[in-house]
Formats: structure tokens, sequence, C-alpha cells
């Protein structure tokens, strides 16, 4: 190929992107000014990216709330398609608080190993370790409750409303449950450092953030002097 037939191949390929560019230029909603505070408060409550912040600002109308929603729905439609990807790197953390009274151990999945190395994601499990030394869950998730301490909750909270009517029993009932769940299971936990956002939508917002499926796995929790289960 001459010289001269790469300089009109290279124009030809600047014209495409001006093109290109015009198009997407026409495309985009018309630009909203976004109070920078606000980036920043949205930023520290959902722990999402300044960029993808900045964009639910200007798809509410600025407006906080509706923006936190936007990016919550957003970051578990991600962490949805990628649930079913496989996790076969991540770390083990510990964690000692109160002088070696209270240890935690927990093992974070993820896919690849540079995330595993991410600074982001090694502050993501840190925080996870420390909020189970606060917060003492017992289970990852609901369905790791057996069906025998289900029942045996269940059948504590009928006995409270045995006199309520028989159509509001079942609704009571199951409103107490899923109290119970949200103080057991660490996915349902309000986390220690933002209340307003749970434990699973933290971990949806770093699976969003950070491209990969992340599992918290496993965690043990030590306390001197507890009782030890007994072997079942």
């Amino acid at each position: 190929m001459s010289p001269h037939s790469d300089v009109e191949t290279l124009k030809l390929l600047h014209r495409s992107d001006l093109a290109f560019n015009f198009v997407t230029f026409l495309d985009m909603p018309a630009t909203t000014e976004i109070n920078p505070q606000l980036v920043k408060q949205l930023r520290e409550k959902t722990n999402a990216g300044f960029m993808d912040c900045k964009r639910a600002l200007a798809e509410s109308g600025g407006d906080l709330g509706k923006a936190e929603a936007i990016l919550r729905t957003k970051g578990m439609t991600s962490a949805g398609k990628k649930a079913s990807r496989a996790t076969k790197e991540g770390i083990v953390a510990s964690y000692i608080h109160l002088q070696g009274k209270v240890g935690v151990l927990v093992e974070v999945d993820c896919e690849t190993d540079f995330v595993a190395r991410n600074e982001n994601f090694r502050d993501f499990v840190k925080d996870i370790t420390l909020h189970i030394a606060a917060a003492h869950p017992l289970y990852v998730n609901r369905e790791q409750v057996s069906s025998k301490v289900v029942e045996a909750e269940r059948a504590i909270y009928e006995a409270q409303v045995k006199d309520k009517p028989a159509n509001v029993v079942s609704k009571i009932v199951e409103g107490k449950l899923d109290k119970f769940y949200s103080t057991v299971c660490l996915l349902e936990q309000a986390f220690i450092k933002n209340p307003d956002q749970t434990i699973k939508e933290l971990l949806n917002a770093k699976i969003a953030e950070l491209g990969e499926n992340i599992v918290i796995r496993r965690f043990t929790r030590y306390l001197v002097g507890e009782p030890i289960p007994a072997e079942p």
C-alpha cells in the first residue's frame, strides 16, 4: 500500500469517528449541573464510583434518595448477571478486637487474582470482618438457617400472636421471621458503618464497582469465654 493510500485511509477513519461522535452527541441527554457535595454524599452512602453517582444524580434530577435507589437497582442487576460466574480466587482475612477478646476469620471469594490483590477489594473484606466482630451474625444468608431453627422461631411467634385475628397472624409471623433473619444473617444485617445499607447492598455495589462476582463464603467469630456449641 502506498503512503498516499495510507493517508486516505486515515482520513476516512477520521471522518467515520467524527460522524460517530456527532451521532453519539445527539443521543446524549442535556447536561445537568450536579452539586459536587451531592456526589460526595451519594458516594459515601453507596460506595459507588464518582461517575456512576454523577449519572444517577443527573437521572434523578438531583434527588439524593432517588439517585441512591437507581444505584442500588443497577448494582443488584449487575450482581445478578455475575452471580453464576465461578469464584476460584479470593482471600481469607482476620480481625482481632477488644485487646484479643473477639476474633474473626472470613473467606471472601472473587473471580481473579487481580481483584483479590486489589486494595479496594481488600478494604471491603476488612469492613466485613469488622462488621462481623461488632454485629455477631450467625449465618451468611437465610438459606444457611436450618429448618429446625426456623420452625422453632415460627412457633414462638405464632404463640405471641395467638389472640390476633386469623387473617393477620400469618403476615405478622412472616414479618417477625424477616426481622429474625435481619438479626442473624450477615447479608441482611444493616452495615455498621452505614445503617441505611445492608451488607447485601454493600456487596452488590462492590460487585458493580469491581466488575466481578464476589461471594462471602464463610466466616467464624470467636469470643473469649463463650459457650462452645454442642456437636450435632
